[in-house]
């Protein structure tokens, strides 16, 4: 059943998609901003905040605030402590979602090779799937900073992949907005996970296919790929 997989690319954004990483994630945003004065933020507000990336993370909870758009220098000011907060204790409260490890499993068992790309930094990105015992299990972790531009720009997915021409044993799985879209543009399959983070509703993003359990995602990766072949 998963030989369509011997060979595929399978790449994973990282928040909210192999991790949720909310918990982490708000732990750091309220230090950054709470000394600002502002209203802590709540867990759920920054699951449906995250896709961005960190400094979006920022400009959004002074948005929220209802404060004016800060300048650059402050956002950066701000981004230093959210950073060092994050860094200092990055798997505190962060796991992998539900079946996520046992997925991976039947995926490498099954011959697909795997990326993580993520508008998470490399230089968090790493230490937390350090962090969760998960880094080996990918050939390449790429943030925004080792590609030519980040999701949704097409280039990031390309880097993550490897670099070789997208075919249609290429997919990328994630849960919001900009993973959809950067995976239409390289002309790579899409699939989003209903449990993540995404601002928009997940249905409303197009992707090719959509899924709430990580049990199912070897399956449908392979009826994907079968479909994108033939097509």
């Amino acid at each position: 059943m998963l030989t369509s997989l011997s060979g595929a690319r399978i790449a994973f954004d990282l928040d909210g998609t192999l991790v949720d990483t909310a918990p982490d994630l708000v732990r750091a945003l309220n230090e950054a901003v709470v000394p600002l004065g502002f209203e802590p933020v709540p867990l759920e507000d920054v699951r449906a905040m995250v896709g961005r990336g960190a400094r979006a993370l920022i400009e959004r909870a002074f948005e929220r605030e209802g404060r004016p758009a800060p300048d650059a220098d402050l956002v950066t000011e701000r981004l230093t402590v959210f950073l060092e907060a994050y860094g200092a204790d990055i798997a505190r409260h962060s796991r992998p979602f539900e079946g996520v490890e046992a997925m991976l499993d039947s995926l490498a068992e099954a011959g697909a090779r795997l990326s993580v790309c993520t508008n998470k930094p490399t230089q968090l990105a790493i230490p937390l799937l350090d962090a969760l015992n998960m880094r080996d299990r990918f050939e390449r972790v790429i943030g925004p900073e080792d590609a030519p531009a980040k999701k949704p720009d097409p280039a990031h997915l390309l880097v993550a992949v490897g670099g070789d021409p997208i075919d249609h044993a290429c997919v990328l799985v994630g849960d919001s907005e900009p993973d959809a879209l950067a995976a239409k543009a390289a002309g790579a399959g899409s699939v989003i996970f209903l449990g993540g983070y995404s601002e928009k509703p997940a249905r409303t993003l197009g992707a090719d296919r959509l899924f709430e359990a990580y049990g199912a995602l070897p399956g449908l990766l392979a009826e994907l790929i079968d479909t994108r072949k033939g097509a």
